[in-house]
C-alpha cells in the first residue's frame, strides 16, 4: 500500500487548506504566533486575531518590546490567557537570549515560554522543513484510529505511544505542507463526531475503521464531577463614576488581567472589603448572576454594584486602580467582564 505521508498529501493538494493567512509567508514568528492561537480555539476564530496582532506586532520585536496590558488587551477573547502572558515572555526571551530569531533546534525551543514539544516541532517543520512530528488534539485523534492506541491520550503511556506513531509517518520531504496536512484531515474528516470514512485517503488501513471500533478512540478522558466555583463581583464606582479594578496575579485565573475585585469565601461582605479600604458605601444593587464555563470548572459570578462616596483613589496599591470608561476600553479584562460592563454602560446611557 501507497505510504501513509503520499496519501495524505495527495489528498491535501487537492482538499487541504492553502490560503490561512500563516502560510504565506510561513516564517517562524507567523508559524508560533498561529500555533499559540490555535491551541484549543478554532481556525475560523483564530484569523481575525492573527490579523490584528500583525498589524499591531509585525515582528517578534514589537512584541516583544510591547506592554503586557497591550498584548493582553487584544487577546481579550481568545481566552486562556496562559497563552498570551507566554505569548509576551517568550518574545522577550527570543530578543533576549536568540536576537530576536527562533532557535533552529527543537530542545532549544522547546525550552520556551509556552512552547511544548509539539508546537516546537511545528514551528520547524512549518517554517523550515525541517523532520519533525507534532501532536496537536487533531492529530492524536487521527493517529489513535488509524493505529487502533487505546485509552485517554493524557496518560503519559498512551501519548508516549502516539509520538511513536507520528514520528514513524513522517514523509522524508514537503513537511510543511504534511503537516498542515494532518491538521485538516482532523478538522475536516477525522472530525471528533461524525467522521467522513469514506472520504478519507488513509482509510484503507485504519485499524479502527477496519474493526468498526472508530467511536472508540481516542479514548475518553476518566469522567469527574464538574466543579462550580463562586464568587462576588464587586463593581464599586466612586463618586466620579470611575471603577475600581485590580490586576490579577500573574498565574492563575484570569492572571495578568485588570478585573473588578473578585470576593470568594473567607472573604469579607462586599461593604465591609470598602470599609476595610477606607470606602464608604452610598448605595447598592444587586445584579443578575454571571456563569462562566471554564475548561476545568463553572465560575458563578455575583456582580454586586456598589456606589461609593469617595472622589479620587483611597487605595494606595499599584494593582488597585480606579479606572474611567475611556481607559476601560485600552485595558486587558477577560472577556464576560468586559461584555458585562459594556451592558451595565448601555443600561446606564
Amino acid at each position: 500500500m501507497t505510504p501513509f505521508a503520499e496519501r495524505l498529501l495527495a489528498w491535501f493538494d487537492v482538499h487541504g487548506r492553502h490560503d490561512l493567512p500563516w502560510q504565506h509567508p510561513r516564517t517562524p514568528y507567523r508559524v508560533w504566533l498561529s500555533e499559540v492561537m490555535l491551541q484549543q480555539t478554532q481556525v475560523t476564530t483564530v484569523i481575525p486575531y492573527f490579523a490584528r496582532f500583525l498589524d499591531r506586532f509585525p515582528d517578534i520585536a514589537a512584541l516583544a518590546a510591547a506592554p503586557l496590558d497591550d498584548v493582553l488587551a487584544l487577546w481579550a477573547g481568545l481566552g486562556y490567557y496562559a497563552r498570551a502572558r507566554n505569548l509576551h515572555r517568550c518574545a522577550q526571551a527570543v530578543v533576549a537570549e536568540h536576537d530576536g530569531e527562533f532557535p533552529r533546534d527543537i530542545e532549544a525551543i522547546a525550552a520556551l515560554p509556552g512552547i511544548g514539544r509539539s508546537t516546537a516541532g511545528a514551528i520547524l517543520a512549518q517554517a523550515w522543513g525541517d523532520r519533525h512530528a507534532i501532536l496537536d488534539g487533531n492529530v492524536r485523534r487521527v493517529l489513535a484510529r488509524h493505529a487502533a492506541v487505546p485509552g485517554w491520550p493524557g496518560q503519559p503511556a498512551v501519548q508516549k505511544q502516539l509520538w511513536r506513531e507520528a514520528e514513524a509517518r513522517l514523509p522524508q520531504q514537503r513537511l510543511a505542507d504534511y503537516t498542515q496536512a494532518l491538521m485538516d484531515l482532523g478538522a475536516s474528516i477525522c472530525s471528533a463526531r461524525n467522521p467522513k470514512c469514506l472520504l478519507c485517503p488513509v482509510a484503507g488501513d485504519c485499524q479502527a475503521r477496519l474493526a468498526g471500533t472508530v467511536a472508540q478512540y481516542p479514548g475518553a478522558k476518566p469522567a469527574r464531577a464538574r466543579p462550580r466555583r463562586e464568587a462576588v463581583l464587586l463593581l464599586a464606582r466612586d463618586a466620579d463614576g470611575r471603577l475600581l479594578l485590580e490586576r490579577r496575579p500573574p498565574s492563575g485565573l484570569w492572571g495578568g488581567l485588570w478585573c473588578p475585585p473578585l470576593l470568594g469565601d473567607g472573604d469579607p461582605a462586599a461593604p465591609d472589603w470598602l470599609a476595610a479600604q477606607a470606602l464608604r458605601s452610598v448605595a447598592e444593587q444587586t445584579l443578575p448572576p454571571l456563569t462562566h464555563a471554564f475548561t476545568h470548572f463553572d465560575y458563578v459570578l455575583q456582580p454586586q454594584l456598589i456606589a461609593t462616596a469617595t472622589s479620587g483613589s483611597r487605595i494606595a496599591e499599584e494593582r488597585w486602580q480606579w479606572i474611567d470608561a475611556e481607559q476601560l476600553e485600552r485595558l486587558g479584562l477577560p472577556a464576560p467582564i468586559r461584555k458585562l460592563l459594556r451592558s451595565l454602560q448601555g443600561t446606564e446611557t
